[in-house]
């Protein structure tokens, strides 16, 4: 066993992961990168097939991001966001504020213009009625993003007279990070249950997910489950009689919380085009706020527009913008530095923000933070991540991706354990079954997800499971050729694991 693998085992104790299992064998101790590959400390190479959970955007060791963390070295790598305010940040959190705000805006401006093509209507509607996100507040993953969100949301429900005690509502299967408050408006069973002492009760609607609805009527096809559901959007109408039903008792929702578009740790279960929009706007009907959870969703991961051609500067970087749906509360992380720094920051309107605003002696000011709020290095990194976004070759390469993944994962179809293959953009999720005629699921303790993600890293492609979804989200630098090689080798850890036939 290498000397660094025997120093891990001795003394590192891994995130979601079974020690005894971890210690049993020896790990991959992985060393260099670059573009979408790592090398290990034996000289091995693998392709990151997960963007190294879910984080990484452009490559490794990217050149750009690189020069712009050393620039920033050469003046200060941290100080102080209490008392003190910084360039770099500065800088990031009003490009943050354009981006978030770019589809809403560029639909007032195209309005002041009858010359000019109007934006979908959906959009429209949305930019004249909700109030634009206008402050950032920075913190350091998104765990702490949505702590944020929540801590604020609460108070602003208390301060303008909405409730004395605020609940908030979110999805079954919801995951939103593992501090105390965004484990409460968790419902994971497997990761939330040990915890349930420590936590506040919210509640919980039941998700859109297609592939195991009870109201969906259509029978298996070899085809993501979206498309050939047949149901009359029962699961919107459960999002109705909650908030109505809540609204009888008296104490109306704070807000509605969801990860827009898929909902990540939840098992990559994708929303059916519509599905959001429908839900935020009867979230507003009950004077709700809605916290739309980007952490994982952000900044590209959804795919470019399918409504207009467009121009890099104007390229789509959130899921909400692609249902024309602006948040009361942007929460984001992951992917904000590129994958290179830890850093987050939940973006909020105007009217929080004067929520807390008054003289020293009222005490309304937000009474949380962090150490490393507001770090020059991980601005500085973001800063670069977003011209990067911007480029023209960025979007290309992401549109080129795209349109590679979808052919790529059809190749998976033909194998019986293959259920549903759900992807939004340039996230993919492979969900695996016994018999995709049935549905039956495999029970967690047969370990079948990471059993094909073992078999996927000895052939030199690395991702991790959820459950027995196996995802795949490679960063945007990947090559076509590099996505058939990802989608290939997990063809071949499935039959390795399961055969090919029952």
């Amino acid at each position: 066993m290498h000397k660094l693998a025997r120093l891990d085992h001795r003394y590192v104790w891994h995130p979601f992961t079974q020690m005894r299992d971890w210690l049993a064998r020896e790990p991959i101790v992985l060393v260099a990168g670059r573009g979408a590959v790592l090398r290990d400390v034996r000289g091995r190479e693998y392709l990151d097939a997960n963007a190294s959970i879910w984080t990484n955007l452009h490559g490794h060791n990217h050149p750009r991001i690189n020069a712009a963390i050393r620039r920033q070295l050469g003046k200060v790598a941290h100080s102080s966001a209490l008392g003190f305010a910084n360039e770099p940040a500065s800088l990031l959190a009003a490009r943050l504020v354009a981006a978030a705000n770019r589809p809403y805006a560029e639909c007032e401006m195209r309005s002041a213009d009858s010359s000019m093509a109007a934006r979908p209507k959906a959009v429209a509607q949305e930019a004249g009625r909700q109030s634009p996100l206008s402050r950032v507040f920075f913190s350091d993953d998104g765990s702490t993003a949505m702590e944020v969100a929540l801590k604020l949301a609460y108070e602003f429900a208390r301060r303008t007279g909405r409730s004395r005690r605020p609940r908030f509502l979110s999805l079954a299967s919801a995951y939103h990070g593992d501090t105390v408050g965004a484990v409460s408006l968790g419902h994971i069973d497997l990761f939330h249950r040990a915890y349930a002492g420590l936590l506040f009760k919210s509640d919980t609607v039941m998700a859109p997910y297609c592939y195991r609805c009870p109201f969906n009527r259509a029978k298996p096809e070899r085809a993501d489950a979206r498309d050939y559901r047949r149901c009359n959007w029962e699961c919107v109408a459960k999002v109705e009689q909650q908030f109505t039903a809540q609204q009888r008792r008296g104490d109306p929702y704070a807000a509605l919380v969801v990860e827009p578009l898929v909902q990540g740790a939840g098992g990559m279960i994708a929303q059916p085009a519509g599905w959001l929009r429908q839900v935020v706007q009867i979230a507003r009907g009950h004077g709700a706020q809605f916290i739309a959870d980007e952490v994982m969703t952000g900044f590209g991961r959804t795919g470019t527009s399918k409504s207009e051609v467009r121009s890099a500067k104007s390229e789509i970087l959130f899921a909400c913008q692609h249902e024309g749906v602006l948040p009361d509360f942007l929460a984001v992380a992951k992917g904000l530095t590129g994958g290179y720094l830890p850093m987050a920051a939940t973006l909020t309107t105007p009217a929080v923000f004067d929520a807390f605003l008054g003289d020293y002696a009222e005490f309304k000011t937000f009474f949380h933070g962090h150490s490393f709020t507001a770090n020059q290095l991980g601005a500085a990194a973001a800063l670069a991540s977003l011209d990067l976004l911007h480029s023209a070759a960025s979007a290309q390469a992401r549109r080129r991706l795209e349109a590679a993944l979808a052919p790529a994962l059809s190749k998976l179809w033909p194998l019986p354990n293959v259920g549903d293959i759900r992807r939004v953009g340039l996230v993919a999720g492979i969900e695996l079954v016994k018999d995709w005629r049935t549905r039956e699921p495999f029970d967690l303790r047969d370990r079948v997800g990471i059993r094909v993600c073992e078999a996927m890293a000895r052939r030199g492609v690395l991702t991790r499971p959820i459950g027995n979804v196996i995802v795949l989200m490679p960063p945007y630098c990947a090559t076509p050729a590099q996505a058939d090689r990802m989608v290939e080798v997990l063809r071949r850890g499935i039959v390795e694991v399961l055969g090919r036939r029952r």
